[in-house]
Parts: C-alpha cells; sequence; structure tokens
C-alpha cells in the first residue's frame, strides 16, 4: 500500500487534469484548455489551467468554462463559475472543501487538498458540466 500522500499543488493540478484529458463518463465532454505549463505555485493561488466544455450541452454552450485550476504550494484551487449552488453542494457531498465566492461573477471555490481528492473533483467537475440549463448559472 502506498504510504505516501500527495499534497504538491502542481502535482494535484497534474493528476486532476490528467483525470480530466482521460475522458470517461461525465468527463467525455471535457478537456483541458488554455494551460500554463511555467506556472509556479503561490499562496494566492497562480492560475495553471481551464476545464472546458468541449461539446454543446441543451443551451447550445461549448467551449463554455466550467473551472480555473490555480496552483497553491499545498493544493489545487478550482473556481467553478457553472451553476456555483450546485457545484457547492456536491462538492460538499464528495467530502471536498468548498465555499461560495460572491461578488459580480459568482463561483465556487473547492479545494483539493491530496492527489487522492482529484477522483473526487474529476466527479464534481463531470457532474457540474452535466448540469444544462440549469436556474443558479
Amino acid at each position: 500500500m502506498v504510504e505516501e500522500r500527495v499534497t504538491d499543488g502542481r502535482r494535484i493540478a497534474e493528476l486532476l487534469a490528467s483525470e480530466v484529458e482521460g475522458r470517461v463518463g461525465a468527463l467525455a465532454s471535457l478537456t483541458v484548455g488554455n494551460a500554463d505549463r511555467d506556472a509556479e505555485p503561490s499562496v494566492d493561488g497562480t492560475h495553471a489551467y481551464d476545464v472546458v466544455r468541449e461539446n454543446e450541452d441543451a443551451d447550445g454552450d461549448a467551449g463554455a468554462t466550467v473551472a480555473r485550476a490555480f496552483l497553491q504550494p499545498e493544493r489545487t484551487r478550482l473556481e467553478l463559475s457553472t451553476a456555483p449552488e450546485r457545484a457547492l453542494a456536491d462538492a460538499r457531498e464528495r467530502g471536498l472543501r468548498a465555499r461560495p465566492r460572491a461578488g459580480e461573477s459568482p463561483a465556487t471555490l473547492v479545494f483539493v487538498e491530496s492527489g487522492a481528492a482529484t477522483k473526487r473533483a474529476a466527479d464534481l467537475l463531470g457532474a457540474v458540466a452535466d448540469t444544462s440549463g440549469a436556474d443558479d448559472r
């Protein structure tokens, strides 16, 4: 059994991107875009990549950004602007630490704090991307 816990923000982001790019099930409509391969983790978070809906949803939205990934030293932070209320509830149900971000463009912040949490975060991305015509977008 593996004893080492992955808590490096860059490595967590890489694992999550691999999950998205694996394109299985609900993730089949997602891709990683706008990637900055030279991004360095920072306390405030450095933009690493976007998770983008590749196929059109019921509203005809293709190429819409579902989430943005930011590198921090010991975690990856996701900002989900698609269906933020559902994303918050779903993240908490999956055992991920999450909180709402208020403002002109509301979003849900999800903190992916270990390599093991990337599976749950990928499931969350798939569920949120599968939301079409949501009333809380």
